[in-house]
């Protein structure tokens, strides 16, 4: 079973391969980098059959290469997936329980669909049937609560 802190681990690596390149064309085409990032997380994410994605909100953030695959990451296991495999509930507690003061409520509930949305103080995590999206600088207490998604919502 793949657990974000290992998805993330085999993302940066991946990355670091591949950093002179991403460095070289930055300055002339940003949007090249971004192509590249993508292609980087897509090979990546298939090698588990998992879509996986780094978003820019931020587009002055496509300059720090540094942070690529420690922030603002998508994760698409099964974009069909409309109805959670547990409670929304346990999966707020535990959200609670490993990120401490976060606001976590359902969001998203339309058309049959359900959803989790984790709010704290410099960032928030989107929790969807089939995927994950992770708004926010991804440190150990994040990680911790994307692996539980990991083997409790996602690949159980």
């Amino acid at each position: 079973m793949v657990l974000l802190s290992k998805l993330m681990s085999e993302l940066k690596d991946n990355i670091d391969l591949n950093k002179d390149l991403i460095e070289r064309i930055l300055d002339k085409n940003p949007n090249m980098v971004y192509q590249k990032i993508n292609e980087i997380s897509l090979i990546t994410g298939s090698r588990y059959n998992i879509n996986l994605q780094l978003h820019f909100p931020d587009p002055k953030k496509i300059s720090e290469v540094e942070s690529f695959g420690e922030e603002n990451i998508g994760i698409v296991i099964d974009k069909f997936r409309r109805k959670f495999p547990i409670s929304r509930e346990n999966i707020k507690l535990k959200a609670i329980e490993l990120l401490g003061n976060v606001k976590a409520q359902d969001a998203y509930m339309y058309e049959g669909k359900e959803g989790v949305k984790i709010i704290f103080a410099n960032g928030r995590i989107e929790v969807l049937p089939g995927s994950c999206h992770f708004w926010c600088k991804i440190d150990e207490r994040v990680k911790s609560y994307g692996d539980w998604l990991m083997s409790n919502v996602y690949l159980q």
